[in-house]
């Protein structure tokens, strides 16, 4: 399966979770993004690598580093290889030098460590159709006067195909990721996918 490269493009506080963070990413050579809800303390790791500031005493993400490079142990690469259930499935792909392994890891730990060994991020064509959001310049133009529903997704049920697809336009124009992927789950599961 062909990877395709992810870049981050940022997190933003979660409107309808308290205490959660969206962390977008970005297909380096298209125009999908991957909206994944994360955890205060993991979106609190990713800031401060993504800012450069160094914590008076190592972080949790900052020690597995230490312990990794004391044994000759590297990321090579993150690779979110799943999404089921709205849920995200990554594996750190590391070596020691001689001997290559995969290891099962929480998508937010494996972006986190990423951004530690500065080892690209990576995902499947898979991965993409089912949870991706599709940004284009003419979506960024588009302006409507469609209300937006609560952040219930249940509220989004009274919608049709067609408002469901507006409504996706402009969550996506906001940049309200969370949201737009709760109407992008609405539509797939219409559409039966």
């Amino acid at each position: 399966m062909e990877k395709i490269k992810l870049d981050i493009i940022g997190l933003s506080y979660s409107q309808t979770q308290t205490g959660a963070y969206a962390l977008i990413l970005s297909e380096s050579d298209g125009e999908r993004r991957l909206p994944i809800i994360i955890g205060g303390f993991e979106a609190q790791a990713i800031a401060i690598e993504l800012e450069k500031m160094k914590p008076s005493r190592p972080l949790t993400h900052d020690l597995f580093k230490s312990f990794a490079v004391s044994f000759n142990i590297q990321i090579l690469e993150v690779i979110i290889h799943k999404f089921a259930e709205g849920v995200f499935y990554a594996k750190l792909i590391i070596s020691d030098g001689n001997i290559e392994k995969e290891i099962d890891a929480r998508t937010s730990d494996a972006v986190a460590l990423s951004l530690r060994f500065h080892c690209p991020i990576y995902t499947y064509e898979s991965v993409l159709s089912s949870a991706g959001i599709l940004m284009t310049e003419s979506e960024n133009e588009t302006k409507s006067k469609t209300e937006l529903p609560d952040d219930d997704p249940n509220e989004l049920k009274d919608y049709t195909l067609e408002e469901l697809e507006e409504l996706l336009k402009i969550t996506i124009e906001n940049e309200d990721y969370e949201r737009a992927s709760q109407v992008r789950d609405e539509i797939k599961k219409r559409e039966g996918k």
